[in-house]
């Protein structure tokens, strides 16, 4: 089971990034995927979490109208389109997978899997 993050990098203060996850070994259809991140000397928090379909999804108050989070079943892989990058967006950026019923998003579930994670970056 794998789950690779890429896409981070180095963005000034209103650019964007969009950070992908590629998973391999398990169905990914069969789960929830999620976006976390974590700061330097904080602890890791939730940012969005997406459906097995995609047609449910739910993000943190700090990225509501800036973050978006999908998902391409054919492909295997969780999208993060972030716009409007802050220098408090800056973090390493995790995907999970939760293993879920359709339509739910199962948060409230330990994680099956992790990413290894990639640093965004927000600086002028």
């Amino acid at each position: 089971v794998q789950l690779v993050e890429s896409g981070g990098g180095l963005v000034q203060p209103g650019g964007s990034l969009r950070l992908s996850c590629a998973a391999s070994g398990f169905t990914f259809s069969d789960y929830a995927m999620s976006w976390y991140r974590q700061a330097p000397g904080k602890e890791r928090e939730l940012v969005a979490v997406i459906s097995r379909l995609g047609g449910s999804t739910n993000y943190e108050e700090f990225v509501k109208g800036r973050f978006t989070i999908s998902r391409d079943n054919a492909k295997n892989t969780v999208y993060l389109q972030m716009n409007s990058l802050k220098p408090e967006d800056t973090a390493a950026y995790y995907c999970n997978a939760r293993s879920c019923s359709l339509g739910s998003l199962c948060v409230w579930k330990t994680p099956d899997y992790w990413g290894q994670g990639t640093q965004v970056t927000v600086s002028a």
